[in-house]
């Protein structure tokens, strides 16, 4: 294993690429499986979930080839219908293989998903949708099995979970409609950009969807799907913890390059409230540090609200920001754990029920922390930025699980991280 070794005290100026968004490359690469065709996909960011899904695929009998952000994937000979633990359990969004399987071979089987410990996500919305498909489901010994003997049928799906649409839910039950026989409408979808772009992907590859990002999504099955050429969006969630990082340790402006800053509204306004400067054009977005900094209070939503991805990332910012700063995640409630890390780092946090109450302090002072998920360690990583000492990031997998090469972009833009075993 290796940690992080970042030094505080860091000045950030210039500019930084954004990779391709890792939550919409994860079902554009799983819905591959649905065409005998070759697909092409663009701007695949090279983190350690994306190859995670590649090697699901090839076990599956693909044909992948990977070089420079682009790959290529035909799947023209399925060798096998099931998704083996030692591979699912490192990623839970290899669960949006099941759609696509179903759709192609009648059946599937799915070990139940790992991925980030950070409270419940189960995926019985999920199998409710593609059981209204008409699919049989019986879990045993850890493993979905999936069948529908007789094919997919369309109907009127209800994808609303007590806390909100299911983003990979409507992925798993989107692919697996557009060859289901007949019309699916699914009422309750996310609305998110990944959903988007997945369906702009099968829309090129000859599915008929209308309606995604809103709540309703109508889908009418066809018989077959073709190869395409797809790129993926830009990663609004590696975009907004680079405007933290700018917000927090800017020495002018940090400029973000290939970005939607349309997907960042929510994440925008609230920086801006804290004191930030921020103007964007089609492609960029420039943030420079605020002169007097202010709290915020935030309240985690679906999609166009704001997101449960950045809300660790808020945390460091919120945690050096004088005032009080209230954060309150309704998506997961339980994904606070960065928050007892960041009081060994001189933080003034207190959690209780979902909701994480900070009293900004002038510094945070370096200390041996561990990252617990994928955003906590990011969140870690930010203020260590801007603690007086080297702060030592213990199991920065996680990290490299959904950030290409966080380190080496924070090195140009001024930060001093060392990568080195732990």
């Amino acid at each position: 294993m290796e940690k992080f070794i970042v030094h505080g005290g860091s000045s950030l100026s210039g500019n930084v690429n954004i990779s391709g968004s890792k939550n919409a490359s994860l079902p554009i690469l799983a819905a591959t499986l649905l065409t005998r065709e070759q697909c092409t996909i663009r701007r695949v960011p090279d983190v350690a979930d994306t190859n995670y899904m590649l090697q699901i695929l090839q076990n599956l009998g693909a044909e992948v080839e990977r070089a420079s952000g682009n790959v290529v994937i035909k799947c023209e000979k399925l060798r096998s219908h099931e998704a083996p633990y030692d591979l699912v359990r490192k990623m839970r969004a290899s669960v949006c293989v099941m759609g696509p399987l179903l759709a192609r071979h009648n059946r599937a089987n799915v070990s139940l998903p790992g991925g980030c410990v950070i409270g419940d996500r189960p995926i019985d919305l999920h199998l409710k949708g593609l059981e209204g498909l008409g699919a049989e489901v019986t879990v045993e010994g850890g493993n979905v099995n999936l069948e529908a003997r007789f094919g997919l049928n369309g109907n009127t799906l209800d994808m609303a979970g007590k806390h909100g649409a299911t983003v990979l839910g409507t992925d798993n039950v989107m692919m697996a409609a557009v060859l289901a026989k007949g019309k699916t409408v699914i009422n309750g979808a996310a609305c998110e950009p990944e959903v988007v772009d997945l369906a702009d992907f099968l829309i090129s590859m000859g599915a008929k969807i209308e309606g995604a990002g809103t709540p309703v999504i109508e889908i009418e099955g066809v018989t077959e799907l073709g190869g395409v050429e797809h790129t993926v969006i830009p990663d609004r969630i590696e975009a907004g913890t680079f405007l933290v990082a700018g917000a927090m340790a800017a020495k002018d402006t940090i400029t973000l390059r290939r970005v939607k800053h349309e997907h960042l509204t929510s994440v925008i306004e609230v920086l801006k409230q804290c004191g930030c400067e921020i103007s964007t054009t089609d492609t960029t977005i420039t943030i420079s540090k605020a002169k007097n900094p202010v709290g915020a209070n935030i309240t985690t939503e679906p999609y166009p609200g704001f997101p449960t991805d950045m809300q660790a990332q808020m945390c460091s910012l919120f945690a050096v920001t004088p005032g009080l700063s209230v954060v309150r995640d309704t998506i997961f409630p339980q994904r606070f754990m960065h928050a007892s890390e960041m009081k060994r780092m001189g933080a003034d946090i207190e959690v209780d029920d979902g909701t994480a109450v900070i009293k900004g302090v002038e510094q945070l002072s370096a200390a041996p922390v561990m990252a617990s998920d994928l955003r906590a360690s990011a969140a870690l990583v930010l203020s260590g930025l801007t603690a007086k000492g080297n702060t030592e990031i213990s199991r920065v997998y996680h990290i490299d699980r959904g950030y290409e090469h966080i380190d080496d972009k924070l090195i140009d833009l001024g930060a001093s991280i060392e990568r080195v075993p732990d």
